[in-house]
């Protein structure tokens, strides 16, 4: 009996591993359903005027995605399948993964550093293989900067190096852990410095609308919008409210400066960290 009790086990748990990932509450964060102060008056005239936004319920990664982690996802579907885009230039000196023996690796020391180098069309592939999507500019927005107009994430205080990190030498990124200090009010890291984000927003004037025709980006037309601040910007070029874009030519390449983390739709419900209040 007990053998075969044994044997039950095994099996399961042999199934369970086999079974496809859904969207899972891996350190991923609810922002919770509802209106926001976006953008501002007191700045460039793309980031103005500052508005109401509803979003609805999102869940966004609370860090950034890592070398390590972009190297599974190439591992697993190549780094540039028939009929796609370039995902990764793995080429460029920037670049902190590498083939190792037939196999993508992170260099030694920036396994858990923000990925550098990754296109857009690399970090759209990325989050659908793992069953999420970009964010939209308003949802990143959103979760960076809550309900109460703030400037920075972690509030109205100046960048400090203890928040975020900014003016620092070329491709002197950090672990995205570091920073605690520099949390959202949604207990989202990293959203101001390290790396700019990729988002799935069409460039276009304020009012923002979600109704409109900003989402998603595909790279079919347009300038896609990208948020955040790097590690090499200096401290008066950060600001949750700041907005940047490419052109398809800058999509298509990845750049040391900008890397991205993923979102869903997809009810998380409680499992997740910051999930649904009771």
């Amino acid at each position: 009996m007990i053998l075969v009790t044994r044997s039950v086990v095994i099996l399961v748990a042999a199934v369970l591993l086999a079974l496809p990932a859904a969207a899972a509450a891996d350190g991923i964060m609810l922002v919770q359903a509802g209106a926001f102060w976006m953008g501002r008056d007191n700045g460039p005239a793309d980031e103005a005027p500052q508005h109401r936004v509803y979003v609805r319920d999102v869940w966004i990664e609370r860090h950034k995605v890592t070398n390590a982690e972009f190297a599974l996802f190439l591992n697993a579907t190549g780094l540039r399948p028939p009929g796609s885009e370039r995902r990764y230039d793995e080429d460029d000196a920037d670049a902190r993964i590498h083939r190792v023996r037939g196999r993508w690796v992170a260099d030694r020391g920036f396994e858990v550093h923000p990925v550098v180098e990754v296109s857009w069309f690399g970090a759209r592939d990325y989050c659908a293989w793992k069953g999420r999507r970009l964010p939209t500019e308003a949802e990143w927005e959103k979760a960076a900067r809550g309900d109460d107009r703030r400037p920075y994430p972690w509030g109205v205080a100046p960048p400090a190096p203890h928040l975020a990190v900014f003016g620092r030498a070329y491709n002197a990124t950090e672990p995205t852990d570091r920073r605690p200090d520099g949390a959202s009010p949604y207990r989202v890291l990293d959203m101001l410095g390290n790396l700019r984000e990729w988002t799935v927003t069409i460039f276009r004037p304020y009012p923002y609308r979600t109704d409109g025709d900003r989402e998603p980006y595909t790279g079919a037309t347009g300038r896609v919008v990208i948020r955040g601040a790097s590690h090499d910007d200096p401290a008066d070029s950060l600001g949750l409210t700041r907005r940047r874009s490419y052109d398809r030519r800058g999509a298509a390449a990845g750049h040391h400066f900008v890397g991205f983390r993923c979102a869903t739709s997809e009810d998380l419900g409680e499992v997740a960290p910051g999930g649904r209040s009771q």
